[in-house]
């Protein structure tokens, strides 16, 4: 009966998404691609590619890749402010990919419009209830809301406290999943009996047998703890840079000393505040693909959340998700005893 509750309580997550298991895997840039998100949809779950930096011709080539590893269900994240935004949801509309998320703030003029004239499902981060209701007036289709605990970019509010304030005000209008921090089914289920559509988890998958990240970086994660987790701290108030959480090591202090030099040019005026945003979104996409790709972790951004001290070793996307799902079936048998 316990099976049959979970999946009752994952109904609404697996028919939106169209898989077995609502549980999403948050887009990690150069580690979310077209292997470990066909593998993650062909277990079950649902398998996001990061875009990131992509241009259009790349984001072509690896959504076309993926589709030939599963015929399952997969979605595209993609970055608000990306300059070429229109041509990336045009790719992927070609594809008829038939979910896009949109991270990065609110979504810009006419992207939203852009993304459902297709037949594509919107999905939006809302890190606050007041973002969540504008969201849900715009037309989106889902919510993913994130908590601080998370790897890569994060807000400043705990997920356990953005459960509280938007799953009773948003669940019954449209599909909320939840992310940051979760590294086991127990945590699952109890959102999933808050009203919580799915979850999303990034972490967790960061170092399954079937990503392609660097043997290093994996390391670097099974010998981290929790704390070993930080976020990066914003030296200049005038440059608004949102928050990284990565596994603390030498880059960490090159971001301080890279938002000094792009605070300085901001200063010169020889940028102005997009440019400088941009400068620094290609710093994290250099930084990251150092330590993911050619396995540079003390110089390169090693991203993580804080459910890091619960990745201990390197497994298949499928045990992964199996036990998930039986650590969530025990807790559920435990309530309902």
């Amino acid at each position: 009966m316990t099976n049959a509750k979970l999946t009752s309580l994952m109904a609404r997550g697996t028919e939106f998404l169209g898989c077995d298991v609502a549980i999403m895997c948050g887009a990690m840039s150069w580690v979310s691609e077209r292997n470990l998100v066909a593998a993650i949809s062909n277990a079950g779950g649902f398998g996001v590619i990061a875009c990131g930096a992509m241009t259009p011709e790349l984001l072509d080539k690896e959504i076309a890749a993926t589709k030939a590893l599963t015929s399952k269900p997969f979605g595209v994240n993609l970055i608000t402010m990306h300059p070429q935004l229109f041509d990336l949801i045009e790719v992927c509309a070609r594809h008829e990919v038939g979910h896009v998320v949109l991270a990065g703030g609110l979504p810009p003029k006419g992207s939203i419009e852009a993304i459902k004239e297709k037949g594509a499902k919107l999905i939006c981060f809302a890190p606050a209830l007041s973002l969540a209701k504008k969201l849900a007036r715009s037309g989106v289709d889902a919510l993913v809301i994130e908590g601080m605990e998370a790897g890569g970019h994060i807000g400043p509010v705990s997920t356990s406290v953005l459960a509280q304030e938007i799953l009773p005000e948003m669940a019954s209008q449209l599909p909320v999943f939840v992310a940051g921090g979760i590294g086991r089914g127990e945590l699952i289920a109890g959102y999933l009996e808050m009203g919580a559509a799915g979850v999303q988890l990034g972490t967790r998958f960061a170092c399954a047998s079937e990503s392609i990240a660097h043997p290093n970086f994996k390391k670097a994660f099974f010998r981290a703890s929790a704390r070993d987790a930080i976020a990066s701290v914003q030296i200049d108030p005038r440059l608004p840079v949102i928050p990284v959480r990565a596994l603390k090591n030498a880059g960490t202090e090159a971001f301080t000393a890279k938002q000094r030099e792009v605070a300085n040019l901001l200063d010169g005026g020889s940028v102005d505040m997009m440019e400088a945003q941009l400068q620094i979104e290609h710093y994290w996409a250099g930084a990251l693909r150092r330590a993911v790709i050619d396995g540079d972790v003390e110089g390169g951004s090693v991203m993580a959340g804080q459910s890091v001290g619960m990745v201990t070793k390197e497994e298949p996307v499928t045990d992964i998700i199996t036990q998930l799902m039986d650590e969530a079936v025990v807790a559920l048998e435990r309530r309902s005893a």
